[in-house]
């Protein structure tokens, strides 16, 4: 894991959160192919379309809203968070998850904590707030009371361990930052509703305010997505960045 430190107390933390594309089939193609079938019938399977009339059906699917064929695709990630950004990501429950488990291995004594740029405070009401970075003492409090409690805790994990208490009971007294890792698939349209939600972006129809912790695995996403498929990513970042 990058940037892993360790305290003098021993425990061991980290900013880093990760989301790496392990396996696919997603293509701009695909969605064409996926809408075609309406009109074509078999035949769309074997249409071979331009780059011109790609962006043309995919630019009036996401303007009108017709989502299905955008559904006809898959991606999977390989992520690597703090357990409460791992939550976030379940929110969005037309995924589908693997999670590894506390039940049947032994949890690593790597705890989250943010890197130095990491905004601390919230300034007005919940809805209505804004992040600002905080004093330096705020950082120095965060990295102590963090560390305090993540020694505490692992210390805690550890001895019931030893004694022969299981897995599954121990680890209640971890914190929501220790790491996990998590398999993640979805289709194209249950990510751009996912980026949608958890990606900042002033030109959005809708602009969102999410955790940086969550958006930190959204921007990854996003990423490989543009990748893959760039005509349909063009067409949400036209259209608002809403989900059809």
């Amino acid at each position: 894991m990058r940037d892993l430190t360790a305290d003098p107390r021993g425990v061991r933390t980290s900013s880093s959160i990760t989301a790496a594309l392990v396996d696919f089939t997603a293509s701009d193609a695909g969605v064409v192919r996926a809408a075609r079938v309406s009109t074509a019938g078999l035949g769309a399977h074997n249409e071979d379309h331009g780059e011109g009339y790609m962006k043309g059906l995919i630019g009036y699917l996401m303007r009108n809203r017709h989502g299905s064929p955008f559904e006809h695709n898959s991606m999977t990630f390989l992520v690597r968070a703090p357990i409460f950004t791992v939550r976030h990501l379940m929110r969005h429950r037309t995924w589908s998850f693997n999670e590894e488990s506390a039940r049947y291995k032994e949890l690593t004594d790597v705890f989250y904590l943010p890197d130095p740029e990491r905004s601390l405070k919230q300034v007005g009401k919940p809805g209505h707030y804004t992040y600002v970075r905080g004093t330096d003492e705020d950082r120095a409090l965060l990295r102590e009371a963090a560390v305090t409690a993540y020694s505490a805790a692992y210390h805690e994990y550890r001895r019931m361990l030893d004694a022969g208490i299981a897995r599954e009971l121990a680890r209640v007294v971890l914190p929501v930052a220790t790491y996990s890792t998590v398999y993640a698939t979805c289709n194209a349209r249950s990510l751009m509703h996912f980026l949608s939600l958890r990606v900042h972006d002033e030109g959005a129809l809708h602009v969102s305010h999410p955790q940086r912790e969550i958006e930190m695995v959204a921007q990854q996403m996003e990423t490989e997505f543009g990748r893959l498929m760039p005509i349909t990513h063009a067409a949400f970042e036209e259209h608002g960045r809403l989900s059809p």
